[in-house]
Protein backbone atom coordinates (compact mmCIF):
# COMPACT_ATOMS: atom_id res chain seq x y z
CA UNK A 1 0.00 0.00 0.00
CA UNK A 2 1.38 3.26 -1.27
CA UNK A 3 1.67 6.39 1.30
CA UNK A 4 -0.82 9.14 0.80
CA UNK A 5 0.22 12.52 0.79
CA UNK A 6 -2.25 14.58 2.44
CA UNK A 7 -5.85 13.90 4.21
CA UNK A 8 -7.02 17.44 4.61
CA UNK A 9 -5.88 18.63 0.97
CA UNK A 10 -4.17 21.55 2.21
CA UNK A 11 -1.07 22.45 0.86
CA UNK A 12 0.62 23.71 4.00
CA UNK A 13 -0.29 20.54 6.01
CA UNK A 14 2.23 19.14 8.92
CA UNK A 15 2.81 15.83 10.15
CA UNK A 16 3.96 15.14 13.41
CA UNK A 17 5.34 11.88 15.86
CA UNK A 18 7.58 10.66 18.43
CA UNK A 19 10.35 8.22 18.97
CA UNK A 20 11.44 7.13 22.39
CA UNK A 21 8.26 6.70 24.52
CA UNK A 22 9.13 3.27 25.40
CA UNK A 23 12.88 3.61 26.41
CA UNK A 24 14.02 3.73 30.30
CA UNK A 25 16.91 6.29 29.56
CA UNK A 26 16.89 9.76 27.37
CA UNK A 27 14.47 12.07 25.73
CA UNK A 28 11.65 11.74 24.00
CA UNK A 29 11.96 13.31 20.62
CA UNK A 30 9.85 14.65 18.40
CA UNK A 31 9.55 15.63 14.58
CA UNK A 32 7.11 18.07 12.32
CA UNK A 33 7.77 18.24 8.95
CA UNK A 34 5.60 19.44 5.96
CA UNK A 35 6.09 18.09 2.68
CA UNK A 36 5.24 19.83 -0.33
CA UNK A 37 1.95 18.40 -2.18
CA UNK A 38 3.93 16.63 -5.26
CA UNK A 39 6.44 15.27 -2.62
CA UNK A 40 6.85 11.42 -3.23
CA UNK A 41 9.52 8.91 -2.63
CA UNK A 42 9.01 5.09 -2.83
CA UNK A 43 11.44 3.79 0.44
CA UNK A 44 9.69 6.13 2.97
CA UNK A 45 7.13 4.16 5.77
CA UNK A 46 6.85 3.96 9.47
CA UNK A 47 10.53 4.55 10.37
CA UNK A 48 10.15 0.91 12.72
CA UNK A 49 9.47 -0.71 9.05
CA UNK A 50 12.77 0.87 7.66
CA UNK A 51 16.28 -0.35 8.21
CA UNK A 52 18.51 1.97 10.15
CA UNK A 53 20.53 2.06 6.94
CA UNK A 54 17.20 3.10 4.95
CA UNK A 55 16.45 5.87 7.81
CA UNK A 56 19.87 7.69 7.71
CA UNK A 57 19.70 7.97 3.94
CA UNK A 58 16.18 9.12 3.73
CA UNK A 59 17.21 11.53 6.60
CA UNK A 60 18.90 13.99 4.33
CA UNK A 61 16.54 13.68 1.52
CA UNK A 62 13.34 14.27 3.48
CA UNK A 63 15.35 17.25 5.48
CA UNK A 64 16.40 18.89 1.30
CA UNK A 65 12.81 18.03 -0.30
CA UNK A 66 10.72 19.63 3.00
CA UNK A 67 8.66 23.05 2.84
CA UNK A 68 10.02 23.29 6.32
CA UNK A 69 10.67 20.47 9.08
CA UNK A 70 11.22 20.79 13.21
CA UNK A 71 13.33 18.13 15.67
CA UNK A 72 13.18 18.60 19.53
CA UNK A 73 14.00 16.71 22.62
CA UNK A 74 12.28 16.34 25.76
CA UNK A 75 14.39 15.32 28.37
CA UNK A 76 14.34 12.74 31.04
CA UNK A 77 14.17 14.96 33.54
CA UNK A 78 11.08 16.91 32.20
CA UNK A 79 9.48 13.20 31.61
CA UNK A 80 9.58 12.37 35.11
CA UNK A 81 7.77 15.86 36.21
CA UNK A 82 5.10 15.69 33.35
CA UNK A 83 4.78 12.35 32.31
CA UNK A 84 5.83 10.46 29.04
CA UNK A 85 2.51 11.23 27.30
CA UNK A 86 2.53 14.84 28.22
CA UNK A 87 5.79 14.93 27.43
CA UNK A 88 5.60 13.57 23.92
CA UNK A 89 3.03 15.54 23.11
CA UNK A 90 4.88 18.63 24.34
CA UNK A 91 7.82 17.72 22.06
CA UNK A 92 5.16 17.64 18.91
CA UNK A 93 4.28 21.01 19.90
CA UNK A 94 7.51 22.65 20.30
CA UNK A 95 8.73 20.81 16.81
CA UNK A 96 5.04 22.30 15.41
CA UNK A 97 6.14 25.83 16.65
CA UNK A 98 9.71 25.40 15.52
CA UNK A 99 8.43 25.48 11.92
CA UNK A 100 9.32 28.26 9.32
CA UNK A 101 5.66 27.74 7.95
CA UNK A 102 2.82 27.70 9.98
CA UNK A 103 1.20 24.88 9.39
CA UNK A 104 -2.98 24.84 8.73
CA UNK A 105 -3.78 21.51 9.62
CA UNK A 106 -1.89 19.07 11.48
CA UNK A 107 -1.55 15.27 11.18
CA UNK A 108 -0.48 13.02 13.61
CA UNK A 109 0.47 9.39 14.67
CA UNK A 110 -1.60 7.69 17.05
CA UNK A 111 -4.79 8.75 19.13
CA UNK A 112 -3.74 10.80 21.58
CA UNK A 113 -2.96 14.91 21.02
CA UNK A 114 -3.81 17.91 21.82
CA UNK A 115 -4.78 21.11 20.60
CA UNK A 116 -2.13 23.14 19.45
CA UNK A 117 -2.89 27.17 19.18
CA UNK A 118 -6.53 27.26 16.94
CA UNK A 119 -4.69 24.74 14.11
CA UNK A 120 -7.26 21.90 13.19
CA UNK A 121 -5.77 18.33 13.72
CA UNK A 122 -6.69 14.70 12.82
CA UNK A 123 -5.22 11.79 15.22
CA UNK A 124 -4.76 8.72 13.26
CA UNK A 125 -3.52 5.62 14.29
CA UNK A 126 -0.97 4.03 12.43
CA UNK A 127 -0.38 7.45 10.44
CA UNK A 128 3.44 6.76 10.25
CA UNK A 129 2.06 3.66 7.67
CA UNK A 130 -0.20 5.67 6.21
CA UNK A 131 0.66 9.69 5.25
CA UNK A 132 3.93 10.69 3.78
CA UNK A 133 4.40 13.74 6.43
CA UNK A 134 4.22 11.30 9.47
CA UNK A 135 6.34 9.16 8.09
CA UNK A 136 8.85 11.38 7.37
CA UNK A 137 8.22 12.63 10.88
CA UNK A 138 8.66 9.52 12.50
CA UNK A 139 12.23 8.93 10.41
CA UNK A 140 13.38 12.21 11.92
CA UNK A 141 12.02 11.89 14.95
CA UNK A 142 13.94 8.55 15.35
CA UNK A 143 16.92 9.30 13.73
CA UNK A 144 17.94 12.60 15.97
CA UNK A 145 17.43 10.34 19.12
CA UNK A 146 19.54 7.67 17.88
CA UNK A 147 22.24 10.67 17.31
CA UNK A 148 21.92 11.58 20.42
CA UNK A 149 21.99 8.19 22.16
CA UNK A 150 24.99 7.46 20.65
CA UNK A 151 26.60 10.68 21.55
CA UNK A 152 25.55 9.91 25.26
CA UNK A 153 26.81 6.03 24.85
CA UNK A 154 30.25 7.48 25.33
CA UNK A 155 29.56 8.86 28.35
CA UNK A 156 28.19 5.70 30.13
CA UNK A 157 29.20 2.96 27.46
CA UNK A 158 28.68 0.31 29.89
CA UNK A 159 24.50 0.48 28.62
CA UNK A 160 25.48 -0.33 25.13
CA UNK A 161 22.89 3.00 24.18
CA UNK A 162 24.75 3.11 21.01
CA UNK A 163 22.74 -0.03 20.05
CA UNK A 164 19.46 -0.87 22.27
CA UNK A 165 19.03 3.28 22.13
CA UNK A 166 17.98 3.41 26.00
CA UNK A 167 14.64 0.45 25.04
CA UNK A 168 14.06 -2.25 27.99
CA UNK A 169 16.38 -4.67 26.19
CA UNK A 170 17.46 -7.53 28.32
CA UNK A 171 21.20 -6.01 27.99
CA UNK A 172 20.29 -2.60 29.17
CA UNK A 173 18.12 -4.16 31.86
CA UNK A 174 20.98 -6.31 33.27
CA UNK A 175 23.66 -3.38 32.97
CA UNK A 176 20.76 -1.50 35.54
CA UNK A 177 20.97 -4.15 37.85
CA UNK A 178 24.51 -4.65 37.69
CA UNK A 179 25.45 -0.24 37.78
CA UNK A 180 22.39 1.19 38.96
CA UNK A 181 21.20 4.80 37.02
CA UNK A 182 22.76 7.24 35.53
CA UNK A 183 21.27 10.97 35.09
CA UNK A 184 19.83 9.82 31.89
CA UNK A 185 17.60 7.18 33.41
CA UNK A 186 13.78 7.94 33.95
CA UNK A 187 12.85 7.76 37.50
CA UNK A 188 9.51 7.51 36.96
CA UNK A 189 9.74 4.52 34.67
CA UNK A 190 9.78 0.76 35.59
CA UNK A 191 13.19 0.17 35.39
CA UNK A 192 13.71 -3.18 36.38
CA UNK A 193 11.13 -6.22 36.37
CA UNK A 194 9.19 -6.71 40.05
CA UNK A 195 12.19 -9.66 40.84
CA UNK A 196 14.51 -7.05 40.81
CA UNK A 197 14.79 -4.39 43.56
CA UNK A 198 16.91 -1.42 42.96
CA UNK A 199 17.60 1.48 45.25
CA UNK A 200 16.66 4.71 43.39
Amino acid sequence: MSLKINYSGSDLECGTDEAGRGCLAGPVTAAAVILPINFSNSILNDSKQLSEKKRITLKPIIESDAICFAVHHISEIEIDAINILNASIKAMHTSISKLTKSPNFIIVDGNKFKPYQSIPFKTIIKGDSKYLSIAAASVLAKTYRDLYMEKIHNEFPMYNWKKNKGYPTKEHRTAIKKYGITKYHRKSFRLLPEQYKLEL
